[in-house]
């Protein structure tokens, strides 16, 4: 309860709804809130109607007295119990989420942010596992005690295809108010719901009993008998001064299932009271199998089967409850009949939630604890903590894909480690070695949305892209890198290729990384920053020409490729520019890159001073797509060849500034009047200006130089060279082939920009030798072109 400094009589009251009296507690009236259980509240002592309230959907502000509240979707505090990922492109995760509904969510969005719009909520699981069906991703089973109507054990069958929410609750009898003992079926707050990795049509869920269900959850069998201590005094009615009987305290039941991988019908269930049982022929017989050093009362947290060997398993457990925060954990390597001790240097205050080994690396093992993750590479002798921008919060689960590995956290959302190959490979860097290079795991082409980044300023933006609404900030990293920090969007994978290296003396280390295709030609180079010892000034400032730099810190640095090759070999020299403005937005396209490499193989090589190392790495097509080789062939062939008439152009305007300029500190030389013959000096003059009149207009005729701002372009034609950069839209805008009419087109284009060189030879040609002949009978020095 709070109360006001200003009148006490005023009182705020937190709890599942939040409420006010005015009258010292006599009377009360609620006070509504974003979201339910209100946990906390906070009052300006200033300004009473100044209030900060948390609940257990986040944090939410208001400023008059509660009338209204800020959102508490800006804010990624959501509490995840358990997860699941689906088989799709980019694949979805799936959790359950504290006093909220489960929620499906991208990996990654074609928008370059991930926002609230392309979240699902396939059922209204608070509590429970999610397990979404392998060959078909809009089935989800999800636990939902204490979210859901139907009796006890909550369990949904979601169809996203149909929007239909099903209830099939093993035994759907309403339970509230009654003991555990007196029910016929245990369900925990989280009881375990997965797929048979070998038939999945067949569905287990668990109690205090094993159950499977092969027809949807239209029936039940039970495989198991009570498979816990049912000890009566841990069955009683939940609750202290009054009774609570939502289910979040049913205890004497099973916490965690497994099949094996490698035999059907062979299972594992731990429990919430410490024990461990195996059956090997489908549930008809079960053995108790609990490690034998495993202190009582234990809660058996996660049974992790290796995808690697049969009889290989490893167990994750918890006394926490009891006010014991050891960690434990376990391997057996004969299907979980005798168990080893796996904590090693694990800290001994750090709970053991779950563990999972990688499905590529034998040995290599991750858990998540009350503060993190910790992973070993040697079967648990050793652990250390993984690092990084991970925060500080409780981990529930983890799960691997492929080369990443995805985090449901309780208190800051889901995260993504998206590329593992780091930590499978630094087990091979030696504290001797100069640097490590790590393999690049391989890359799926994803073209974003053309307006992705259209509008992204330097401070606080709002759409990442048409139509899609989310708020973020752009920043510099410590090394001078932008990078966009998103309040209310999710953040997407990196547009490229990860590469990761470690170095370990990087003073005065200059590094390269060069890319090179399957046939061995370069496609591009990157090297570490050259800062000037003098302006302070680095290569390439040009903020729209910087090319991005390799970093150089000690330890692990990171750098993303944008599958580009370069843009126009010829730059336009800003020096020359009479006038310079930003193009129309930010856009994903334009000069700056030239055509995304085609699906395959390619190298990369590290080197620094005069030591290399080398790693081949896959570019993947997005599997989507019915893209054909040779349509990347067509799109890249065009793309390459509009690059090339870009550069070009970018030639041509460069050499007529250039030329006009020289012609101008001519005409402006201070002694040019002290020439003794004047006839030849004007007639010089005239022919200077005729000449600089003719680089105008074929300038005017190449760029719009009338432009000053982006909007310009919209008042103003859209002169050649604008017209041949703009087709690239065209041709970049999907991974498929261009059409037709993007030929012909470009055709049209490359024609009149022969055109303008064949008059730009001419003026060279013709006009110029002319200028220099009059010049050098007037005693002018000329420049040399």
């Amino acid at each position: 309860m709070s109360f006001l400094i200003q009148n006490m009589r005023i009182r705020y009251l937190t709890n599942l709804q939040m409420w006010k009296s005015s009258d010292g507690g006599s009377s009360f009236r609620e006070i509504t809130t974003p979201h339910g259980d209100n946990h906390d509240l906070w009052i300006d002592p200033e300004n009473p109607y100044r209030m900060i309230e948390g609940n257990d959907g986040g944090a939410c502000v208001s400023f008059n007295g509660g009338k209204s509240w800020s959102s508490i979707y800006n804010q990624c505090t959501a509490q995840f119990y358990r997860m699941d990922l689906d088989t799709q492109f980019p694949y979805r995760v799936y959790a359950t989420q504290q006093d909220n509904t489960s929620i499906s969510v991208p990996s990654a969005s074609e928008h370059g942010a991930i926002p609230f719009g392309e979240y699902t909520f396939p059922g209204t699981g608070e509590s429970g596992f999610i397990a979404v069906k392998p060959d078909d991703p809009d089935i989800v089973y999800i636990g939902a005690v204490g979210s859901s109507p139907g009796g006890h054990g909550a369990l949904q069958h979601y169809n996203h295809r149909t929007r239909q929410l099903r209830l099939i609750n093993i035994w759907p009898e309403e339970h509230y108010g009654w003991a555990d003992r007196d029910l016929k079926y245990r369900f925990s707050w989280t009881f375990p719901i997965s797929f048979s990795p070998h038939d999945s049509n067949t569905v287990y869920a668990c109690g205090n009993h094993v159950f499977a269900s092969r027809d949807e959850g239209m029936s039940w069998e039970a495989l198991s008998p009570d498979l816990t201590r049912a000890d009566d005094s841990k069955l009683d009615v939940s609750g202290g001064l009054t009774v609570d009987s939502s289910g979040a305290e049913t205890y004497g039941t099973i916490s965690t299932f497994a099949e094996s991988s490698h035999q059907p019908g062979k299972f594992w269930a731990g429990t919430d009271d410490g024990l461990v049982h195996l059956s090997t022929d489908g549930g008809k017989h079960w053995e108790n199998v609990t490690p034998k050093d495993l202190p009582e009362w234990a809660y058996i947290y996660c049974i992790e089967t290796s995808t690697h060997d049969p009889d290989v398993l490893y167990l994750s457990a918890t006394r926490y409850k009891l006010d014991d925060y050891r960690p434990y954990l376990y391997k057996s390597v004969d299907g979980g009949k005798n168990w080893k001790n796996i904590c090693g240097n694990y800290p001994e205050n750090e709970i053991s939630r779950v563990i999972r080994e990688d499905p590529k690396n034998p040995g290599l093992l991750f858990v998540g604890s009350e503060t993190g993750i910790f992973f070993s590479h040697n079967d648990g002798a050793n652990w250390n903590r993984l690092g990084g921008n991970f925060p500080v919060v409780p981990v529930y689960d983890l799960k691997i894909k492929d080369d990443e590995m995805v985090v449901a956290t309780h208190g800051r959302s889901f995260w993504i480690l998206d590329d593992l190959n780091p930590i499978r490979e630094s087990s091979r860097f030696k504290a001797e070695d100069d640097f490590h290079f790590f393999p690049p795991k391989s890359t799926f082409r994803r073209t974003l949305n053309w307006s992705t980044n259209l509008f992204m300023g330097d401070g606080k933006n709002y759409s990442p892209a048409f139509g899609i609404p989310g708020t973020s900030y752009v920043s510099e990293d410590k090394n001078g890198e932008k990078q966009t920090r998103y309040l209310d969007l999710g953040e997407n994978p990196p547009q490229g290729v990860i590469f990761h290296y470690v170095l370990n003396d990087p003073e005065n280390s200059k590094l390269e990384l060069q890319i090179f295709d399957s046939k061995g030609n370069l496609i591009d180079t990157f090297e570490t920053k050259q800062e000037d010892k003098v302006s302070g000034q680095t290569e390439n400032d040009d903020e729209e020409d910087k090319k991005p730099a390799l970093t150089s810190s000690k330890g692990l640095n990171r750098f993303v490729w944008n599958m580009r090759y370069p843009g126009p070999a010829e730059k336009i020299d800003k020096t020359l520019e009479k006038k310079r403005y930003k193009a129309l937005g930010r856009g994903e396209m334009g000069e700056r890159g030239g055509p995304t490499a085609m699906p395959g193989t390619y190298q990369a090589v590290l080197r620094i001073e005069n030591t290399k190392q080398e790693h081949h790495f896959e570019i993947l097509k997005d599997p989507r797509l019915e893209t054909s080789e040779e349509d990347y062939q067509a799109q890249f062939d065009l793309w390459m060849n509009i690059r090339d008439q870009l550069s070009e152009t970018n030639r041509l305007l460069n050499q007529l500034r250039r030329i006009r300029r020289e012609i101008h500190v001519i005409l402006e030389r201070p002694n040019l009047q002290k020439i003794q013959v004047p006839d030849e000096l004007s007639s010089f003059k005239d022919n200077a200006e005729k000449v600089i009149q003719k680089l105008k207009v074929l300038e005017n005729e190449l760029v719009q130089t009338k432009n000053e701002t982006p909007s310009d372009r919209l008042r103003f034609p859209v002169m050649l060279r604008d017209r041949i950069e703009g087709l690239i839209s065209v041709v970049a805008v999907a991974e498929a082939a261009p059409p037709q009419q993007a030929h012909e087109v470009f055709q049209h284009l490359k024609g009149l920009l022969a055109e303008k060189t064949s008059s730009m030879q001419q003026l060279l040609s013709v006009d110029l030798v002319t200028l220099k002949e009059l010049a050098q009978k007037a005693n002018i020095q000329f420049f040399e072109e």
